[in-house]
């Protein structure tokens, strides 16, 4: 991690959950993180947390809602603006509606392709400019998976592809999680607290902590050495 220190990294999704545990991960490693939520609160006081405990590297918070491609295109100007460009990018943002396939509504779906695909595109996007701006060729897009971003997975692979007939060595990740012990659960199930508790106690779940050290991992690999997949499972997780 080394080569990452001083360096600037976007984590989408920062304020809580797996978003706000890479965040910390990266600052701990010397990067400069810039964190975007709608909501910056929470971000803020992970900043504070990070410089009273003497981390070497420094969190940035930033209001951005995801879901607006005006806002997403701000963020990007802003930091080019104030930390030159985006080495490292964490897709992590996402949000789940309980709308199923046979019953859903239209405006339901639309809410999470527009943060689970498009906000990852518009991101992955604009990040490679930023790259080829500034001649960076060793820079490093992740994805944060999941069973309602799955279009990530190929995506991720197109993106892959691309880059590769761009004849760069930016390199992309798929992170596949299984259950993993966030909040994520309480806005899905909103009006049954209980339930969305139920689902965190079926069995030991990863932790916010276990995704942090994939991305550090995958971050970690030699410049020629790169980890298209992981997917990681709860060992007791049937499916």
């Amino acid at each position: 991690m080394e080569r990452w220190k001083d360096r600037v990294a976007l984590v989408t999704g920062a304020s809580v959950g797996i978003g706000a545990a890479v965040a910390r991960a990266l600052v701990q490693h010397g990067m400069k993180v810039v964190g975007c939520a709608r909501s910056v609160d929470k971000i803020e006081k992970l900043a504070a947390e990070c410089q009273s405990a003497g981390y070497p590297g420094t969190l940035i918070p930033y209001k951005c809602d995801l879901s607006n491609e005006e806002e997403i295109l701000s963020m990007f100007s802003a930091i080019k603006t104030l930390h030159q460009g985006v080495d490292v990018c964490i897709n992590n943002a996402g949000l789940a509606c309980p709308e199923p396939l046979l019953s859903g509504k239209t405006e339901g779906w639309r809410m999470m392709i527009d943060v689970n695909v498009m906000a990852v595109s518009i991101c992955t996007r604009e990040v490679y400019r930023s790259m080829k701006e500034r001649n960076v060729d060793d820079g490093h897009i992740i994805n944060i998976n999941s069973a309602t971003k799955y279009a990530v997975t190929a995506l991720t692979e197109g993106l892959r592809q691309e880059l590769r007939e761009a004849k760069t060595h930016i390199r992309a990740t798929c992170i596949s999680p299984g259950l993993v012990e966030t909040g994520f659960a309480f806005k899905l199930h909103d009006n049954d607290p209980e339930r969305a508790a139920a689902t965190y106690e079926s069995i030991r779940c990863l932790k916010a902590e276990d995704m942090a050290n994939a991305v550090i991992y995958v971050l970690s690999a030699p410049p020629h050495v790169q980890i298209a997949d992981i997917q990681m499972r709860p060992t007791e997780q049937i499916s």
